[in-house]
């Protein structure tokens, strides 16, 4: 496939407002690069300006070396897959694949191979006649993403391709995605604000807010260690939990509650002695017996995990993900421990942890 180089990429619109500042990335042959991030924070602008879509304003776009900043879209070898599907609803299936081909000019032989191999790894085979109004949404991004394949393109790029589908679609759609990149050892560029998404689908992840780039890992990385305070939050479902504490002499105390820490703790918040920081706590490493007590208001069962919500200390919110089907009520006391905590500079909002680590 293909090694895409973004090297400091800018968008200013004409306005001045700038909607992607100083984005630098370099995507690996066969890589799956998820760009991640809310509503307004410049992912799908970042896959417009690699698409050809978008002018960029600042910066390099290289793919295998070669320059193509200023390269038209039909000139850049990227097929892009949209949200819409963008099918022709006149057109059967077989006639959507190859479409592209079709404009091409291209052996009709060699197209029909094409659309069959296509078909066949997408399970399409047999819908080929049919016209798109007669497949369910699912089906009809398949056909768009076997559109794509058959032009056999360089590099693929995903703009929120499953937030159109409901959530059972997307599920059995995503996996399809991760076993058609396994297959196809396809480099991807593929956009969500879905972190789900992100964490099932990526090699890697870029996670962005406000046009800046947060953090670039793989999935594990931004979960486990994040690089400040949007990561920690945006990664992670339920969302990690924040109190507002200080390390004072070796303890660590919040309002109304003291969490125990570690030598290795302690040894990294020496610098902050006497000082205010934000503690995270995600609600799965939060588990039942200790010396800290939630009041619960409600909880949910999730079959093999109940999501306790409630308040700890003088009234700071929680919640936590306890192993088993729990039936707490409104008022009880749950003696809870952290098994993991997170540490970040309220300030800056970056994580404090050793360097290295």
């Amino acid at each position: 496939m293909a090694e895409l180089q973004l090297q400091h990429l800018d968008k200013i619109y004409d306005n001045n407002v700038q909607a992607v500042y100083d984005f630098n990335l370099d995507v690996k042959d066969g890589e799956l690069i998820v760009l991640v991030g809310p509503s307004g924070c410049g992912k799908s602008t970042t896959l417009r300006m690699v698409a050809g879509l978008e002018d960029i304003s600042n910066g390099h776009l290289l793919l295998d070396g070669r320059d193509i900043t200023r390269a038209p879209a039909k000139d850049r070898d990227m097929a892009m897959v949209f949200q819409n599907y963008a099918l022709y609803g006149h057109m059967t299936i077989y006639e959507n694949m190859a479409f592209s081909l079709t404009l091409r000019k291209e052996n009709p032989n060699v197209i029909h191979k094409k659309v069959l191999a296509a078909a066949e790894i997408l399970d399409l085979t047999a819908q080929l006649n049919k016209k798109p109004s007669q497949l369910s949404g699912g089906q009809r991004q398949r056909v768009a993403m076997g559109r794509s394949i058959v032009r056999n393109p360089k590099v693929f790029l995903f703009d929120e391709p499953l937030s159109n589908l409901d959530a059972k679609l997307r599920s059995s759609t995503r996996r399809e995605i991760l076993l058609l990149h396994k297959r196809l050892q396809a480099t991807i560029l593929y956009v969500t604000h879905d972190q789900t998404e992100a964490l099932t689908l990526a090699d890697r992840i870029v996670c962005m807010s406000m046009g800046h780039v947060q953090q670039v890992g793989t999935p594990l990385e931004l979960y486990d260690k994040p690089n400040n305070i949007f990561v920690a939050t945006f990664i992670g479902l339920p969302p990690m939990n924040m109190f507002n504490v200080t390390f004072e002499d070796g303890k660590l105390k919040g309002d109304g509650f003291e969490a125990p820490l570690t030598d290795e703790q302690k040894s990294v918040l020496a610098p902050y002695n006497r000082k205010a920081i934000t503690l995270g706590v995600r609600p799965e490493d939060i588990a039942e017996g200790g010396e800290l007590t939630i009041k619960v208001n409600t909880n949910e069962n999730l079959g093999m995990n109940t999501l306790v919500h409630g308040k700890i200390g003088n009234g700071s919110r929680i919640s936590a993900k306890l192993r088993g089907w729990a039936s707490y009520k409104d008022g009880d006391a749950v003696p809870v421990h952290f098994t993991k905590m997170h540490f970040f500079d309220p300030e800056t909002t970056n994580a404090i942890r050793k360097e290295g680590n």
